[in-house]
């Protein structure tokens, strides 16, 4: 890379730091040579001289340079990245996996295998994008998760080794250390008594801080959340999400619920006892079912010049596409929802969990047709939903896609499950940005079109965020 574009990058990343846009948070660090901290671009230190700081696409990467993390700003905290791209989405969904703790307990092979490629092509396409290699990334991530919950929790130093994937109390002092110059018990008496937002309750129950990149239209998000709640697993009420968290024997492990921090752009998880040893694996699915690593500000550019779109955008300028905390179960509401009313589908839903209890593939794929139509459910829909649940499990169909088309392919080919339902799943279970239900009847409405040729034609200008179009759309009417 010559000089020139170097400088000019140099100069641009400045002028993000300078500015503090909210924009480039999580997507930009630097680190400051005089103090050795990295920050993010929202930092409230004084900003320092141009000359004395370093640029970074991952905190990964300015640990990697020997830079340690700001206590003030907490890079630990910033939200992640959404991606689109093939290579951009390799990278993301790996990122995703080691998050989600997959590194925790097997190896860097193993993860390549699960996202079907090559140890050597994960490990070339991570260097690319974010300047490290996986082991680097996990380690940052298990040590990033600790100095949270030292920061923001009373929960003893095993239980903050153990939550975060470190295999002894041993090996988490020793990384904490080595990576922030203090011992984590240090950090712990140097925040007590400190109102951090640090969570401490009688039952055990802790509380976490979730930033996201603003605006995020909370009321907007809920109210789609609890018109489609699994009843007995999911609710919304005066402001607050809830939800049952289930062991992988289908039991009841604990109950969180998420709110909005009133001070900052930033969610609030409350988590109970039994889900501390999974928290990690949570704390991810929370990311994705509020879609809090979404982008906004380049959503609302992309629409801004649209006929339809730019003013919708205008109007909510936070609106997210909402997720999925168990994809499967996100399906099978999508399924009980095809040709009937929202509250006919809960209605629905309601009888599958009162049976079932969490509506797992391996539940659903052994239940007789007669089982389910006793549910009310028709014969047809009760067949679809056994035949999507049985390609589950048996890997016809899978949620953690490298491919998202490959997934809305692989679901479309399923009977009575069709394009509407193939994206539909998308939007939510994958969190693809660019899936797009076509067919949909409030689609056709805000557009004014009613041939799906028309109609996809004209949102071919709206890619790759074609599923906020849908969200905004649907809003419109």
């Amino acid at each position: 890379m010559d000089d020139t574009r170097l400088t000019t990058e140099h100069d641009a990343s400045y002028a993000v730091i300078v500015a503090r846009y909210v924009r480039f948070d999580g997507l930009l660090f630097v680190g400051v040579a005089t103090t050795g901290v990295y920050c993010r671009p929202i930092c409230p230190a004084k900003t320092p001289g141009k000359a004395r700081c370093h640029f970074f696409r991952s905190a990964a990467e300015a640990e990697q340079a020997g830079f340690r993390a700001c206590f003030r700003c907490r890079p630990e905290l910033a939200p992640g990245s959404a991606s689109v791209d093939a290579n951009t989405r390799l990278g993301r969904l790996a990122v995703a996996r080691i998050e989600a703790g997959f590194l925790n307990g097997q190896r860097v092979d193993a993860l390549a295998a699960h996202l079907g490629v090559s140890d050597r092509h994960l490990r070339r396409v991570l260097a690319s994008e974010l300047g490290v290699t996986p082991v680097m990334l996990a380690q940052t991530r298990r040590l990033a998760v600790a100095k949270q919950l030292l920061q923001d929790t009373a929960l003893s130093l095993a239980d903050i080794a153990f939550s975060a994937g470190f295999g002894s109390v041993r090996r988490f002092n020793a990384a904490f250390l080595e990576r922030f110059g203090r011992a984590p018990s240090s950090l712990r008496r140097a925040r007590s008594g400190a109102d951090d937002g640090a969570a401490r309750s009688a039952e055990g129950a802790i509380t976490l801080r979730l930033d996201y990149r603003p605006p995020l239209e909370w009321e907007r998000l809920c109210a789609f959340l609890a018109a489609r709640a699994l009843p007995g697993i999911e609710r919304v009420e005066d402001g607050v999400y809830h939800r049952v968290v289930f062991d992988r024997a289908g039991g009841v492990a604990g109950d969180l619920a998420v709110s909005p921090d009133s001070a900052r752009a930033a969610l609030q998880v409350r988590l109970s006892p039994g889900l501390v040893p999974r928290l990690v694996d949570i704390v991810a699915r929370v990311r994705r079912l509020f879609d809090l690593d979404a982008h906004p500000a380049r959503v609302a550019e992309h629409f801004a010049d649209d006929a339809v779109l730019g003013p919708c955008v205008r109007r909510l300028p936070g609106l997210r596409v909402p997720g999925a905390f168990e994809p499967f179960e996100t399906a099978v509401r999508a399924v009980l929802g095809q040709q009937v009313s929202v509250r006919a589908a809960t209605t629905l839903a309601g009888r599958v969990v009162a049976r079932f209890g969490a509506p797992t593939p391996d539940k659903i794929a052994v239940a007789t047709i007669d089982e389910l139509c006793a549910l009310g459910l028709t014969g047809a829909r009760a067949a679809t939903l056994q035949t999507l649940a049985r390609a589950v499990v048996e890997g016809r169909v899978s949620f953690a896609s490298l491919d998202p088309e490959d997934t809305i392919a692989a679901l479309d080919a399923l009977p009575g499950i069709g394009p509407w339902t193939a994206h539909y799943i998308a939007m939510r279970a994958l969190a693809w940005p660019d899936a797009f239900p076509a067919g949909d009847l409030g689609v056709k409405k805000a557009l004014g079109l009613t041939g799906l040729r028309a109609i996809e034609e004209r949102a071919a200008a709206w890619r790759p965020w074609r599923a906020y179009a849908v969200m905004h759309l649907w809003h419109s009417l």
